[in-house]
C-alpha cells in the first residue's frame, strides 16, 4: 500500500492478533504477562526506537516503532481483561486531548508562534488537571538527564528559571565550588548531594543552549567507546593487551587514535 493510502486501519489487525495470543488457546507466555512484567519491555523498546532514530535507518525505525506499538496494544488488552479500558479508549483519549490542546488548529484561537503554543498547552493542561502541581506530570521513571530536562522546562514555563544562559552557567561554578568542599570533607553523602546539584545545573545550561543533554552524553559515550576500541586494536597490532600497558603507553595510544579522527 502506498504511503498516501495508509490511514491506520491496519492497527485493527494488530489488536486482533493480540486478542488471539491472549485467548484461551493462545500463547502461554503472552497469557502469563501482567502490566508489571511488561514494564521493562516498554522502557527497552522506547530506547530501541531512539537508537533507530539515531541510526538513520528507515527499516530499523519501522521495526522498532512496531515493537513499541505492540507494547501499547498488549497493555491495552491486559487493561481490557481487567475491565478498565480497551485499545479504542486509548486512541480516543489521545485524539480528544490533541484536539482540545490545539485550539489554534481546531478552533478559533490565534497564536504568533511556538512560544505561545507551549504556554497555551500548559494553561489548558493546568485547567484539565486542577489540583496537580507544576511538576507532577514528570514521570519519576524517566532517565535522570531527561527527567531533569523536563523538570527544568516545566519550571521555566511558570517563570522559575534563569533569565539567560549566563545565569545557568554561573550556577555551575557555584555548585562545583560546593562539590569541591564536599570532596575535601570526605563526606560521601555530601559528595553525592553536591554532585547531583552539579549535574542538574549542567542540564540547565544545556536547556538554555537548546542542547539535548541526553543526546550530548550519548554522543560522548559513543566517541569514548570507539576510541577505546581503537586503542585495543592498536595494542593488539603491536602485540600488547590493555591490562599489560603502563598508563603512559595507554595515553600515547589514546592520543594516536584521537589524532586519526576526522575533523
Amino acid at each position: 500500500m502506498s504511503l498516501s493510502q495508509q490511514d491506520g486501519r491496519s492497527l485493527t489487525r494488530l489488536v486482533e492478533i493480540m486478542r488471539r495470543l491472549l485467548g484461551p488457546d493462545g500463547c502461554p507466555w503472552d497469557r502469563e504477562q501482567t502490566l508489571q512484567t511488561l514494564r521493562p519491555y516498554v522502557v527497552e523498546e522506547a530506547h530501541e526506537v531512539v537508537d533507530a532514530i539515531d541510526s538513520g535507518s528507515a527499516a530499523e525505525l519501522r521495526e522498532e516503532l512496531g515493537d513499541l506499538l505492540l507494547q501499547i496494544v498488549f497493555q491495552a488488552e491486559l487493561a481490557r481483561a481487567q475491565g478498565w479500558f480497551g485499545p479504542d479508549d486509548v486512541v480516543s483519549a489521545i485524539c480528544e486531548k490533541l484536539v482540545r490542546r490545539h485550539p489554534h488548529v481546531f478552533g478559533d484561537v490565534k497564536v504568533s508562534g511556538t512560544s505561545e503554543v507551549l504556554t497555551q498547552w500548559e494553561a489548558i493542561k493546568a485547567e484539565e488537571k486542577k489540583g496537580r502541581g507544576v511538576l507532577d506530570g514528570v514521570p519519576k521513571a524517566l532517565p535522570s538527564l531527561l527527567r531533569a530536562t523536563r523538570i527544568g522546562e516545566k519550571a521555566a514555563r511558570v517563570g522559575f528559571d534563569w533569565p539567560d544562559r549566563a545565569g545557568a552557567r554561573a550556577k555551575v561554578d557555584e555548585e562545583l565550588a560546593e562539590l569541591d568542599q564536599a570532596l575535601a570533607s570526605g563526606d560521601a553523602a555530601a559528595v553525592e548531594h553536591e554532585l547531583g546539584d552539579v549535574l542538574f545545573a549542567m542540564v540547565s545550561v544545556a536547556r538554555k543552549s537548546e542542547v539535548d543533554p541526553e543526546a550530548a552524553l550519548r554522543a560522548t559515550l559513543d566517541r569514548f567507546t570507539e576510541r577505546v576500541r581503537g586503542v585495543e586494536r592498536l595494542a593488539q597490532e603491536r602485540g600488547h593487551t590493555l591490562t599489560g600497558l603502563a598508563p603512559e603507553a595507554l595515553n600515547g595510544l589514546w592520543r594516536e587514535v584521537k589524532a586519526r579522527e576526522p575533523g
